[in-house]
């Protein structure tokens, strides 16, 4: 980061100025590709240093265990994660391949062999991986509508070895938000940890360390990146307890570093998340109004609607907007929704989210279909339900899109 010993930076310039305190020894000015898998030492004794990390070792190994490109994204993105807070120095980001290396090897370096309350509705891989494998990696997970704290501190109690609370800012796709101050403060009292995917509502919105989370991850093929050029993934907590969970150590023996190549286009992205956030956040708010009101919309899931049950509190903890990905259900149901997203001609039937441009899609039969069944019709996630990315495009033309599908 700059240094600014006025006064603090917005957090639109710090996006923009993001983990750039290390300067290229050439002094390029934007950040250089590493495109390496290897590093030069200048003789035995710096290499064997470096592998000892004692000091005068060569600052870079392998590209698997540290690369120049990959950290400047990790400090970019622990700066906007921290951005206001007392000691962010005591906070480090680290950069994973895919937003599913983040969240596996947190999981597993985090729980180790014990407990883990999930919220019940989550990204589909994410769901499944705790359903499915974390048993047969030594671990149990239950899962509970996280808006509940009396749920919550009951499953606390039933599950006295939950070793670690794990749940999403903005839930995926059903767009519930949880108390995560509350959350943190039940799972200190319980002895277990906190983490957070806060894909949906970015930093921009929302940091939830600042409410005593203890580990935030992204997928940053995301609104990170932005483009939808990348896949990537990251996770920001202590430096203590990055160390004491051997995080570092699981990613490097898992393999699931970032490369280069996508850690800079990343770089990249950052820089406009501010503005790409803003307007994803007021467009997104303009399509929900207009799909509530419109007479085909059964309901529709957006925490800056009024209607939406964590209103308040979301207004509360996101005091910029409320991102940029709506949920809804028609009257007529599945076979509505199949209409609609045949016919969209501005909107893009794809799954991901938090592109430049409008992405739909169908949860229940895409993203969450690898879900289990009654897991997902508990957490709401049901056939009907369909989710819409909102890009950067004109909200007019967005909403002319729509009217346009909803009436075929």
């Amino acid at each position: 980061m700059i240094d600014t010993k006025a006064k603090q930076l917005s957090f639109e310039s710090s996006a923009v100025h993001a983990g750039s305190g290390k300067k290229d020894q050439y002094g390029s000015h934007t950040t250089p590709i590493y495109q390496t898998s290897t590093f030069v030492f200048k003789n035995v004794d710096e290499g064997s240093k470096a592998f000892a990390h004692e000091e005068g070792g060569a600052s870079h190994i392998y590209s698997r265990l540290g690369n120049p490109t990959v950290e400047q994204l990790e400090r970019a993105i622990c700066e906007l994660e921290t951005y206001g807070m007392e000691t962010p120095e005591s906070f480090s980001g680290v950069a994973f391949g895919s937003g599913m290396a983040a969240i596996t090897t947190g999981i597993i370096s985090l729980a180790k062999g014990k407990h883990i309350i999930a919220q019940d509705a989550l990204y589909g891989c994410t769901s499944q991986f705790l359903k499915e494998e974390t048993e047969m990696l030594g671990m149990s997970t239950s899962f509970i509508d996280m808006t509940d704290l009396f749920l919550l501190e009951m499953e606390l109690k039933k599950n006295p070895d939950t070793a670690l609370i794990y749940l999403e800012s903005i839930a995926n796709p059903t767009m519930k938000v949880s108390d995560i101050e509350a959350i943190s403060k039940l799972a200190k009292e319980h002895g277990a940890l906190v983490m957070v995917d806060n894909t949906f509502a970015t930093p921009y919105h929302l940091q939830p360390l600042k409410f005593d989370a203890d580990v935030v991850v992204h997928s940053t093929t995301k609104y990170m990146g932005g483009h939808g050029t990348i896949i990537g993934g990251a996770l920001v907590a202590k430096n203590e307890l990055l160390d004491e969970t051997g995080v570092y150590l699981f990613r490097k023996n898992l393999g699931g570093i970032s490369g280069p190549m996508d850690a800079w286009i990343t770089l990249n992205g950052v820089k406009t998340l501010a503005l790409r956030m803003e307007k994803h956040s007021s467009n997104a708010m303009k399509v929900a109004e207009f799909l509530e009101s419109h007479p085909k919309v059964e309901t529709v899931w957006y925490p800056g609607l009024e209607s939406h049950a964590q209103h308040s509190l979301a207004g509360s903890i996101m005091t910029k907007g409320f991102g940029g990905v709506i949920s809804f259900e028609l009257k007529d149901g599945l076979e509505a929704g199949k209409s609609l997203m045949n016919n969209v001609k501005l909107c893009t039937l794809a799954v991901s989210l938090g592109t430049v441009d409008t992405l739909i899609q169908h949860p229940a039969s895409m993203t969450h279909s690898v879900v289990d069944e009654q897991l997902r019709c508990d957490a709401g996630i049901t056939d009907g339900l369909v989710r819409l990315s909102v890009g950067i495009e004109s909200a007019d033309d967005i909403i002319a899109d729509l009217e346009q599908a909803l009436l075929n």
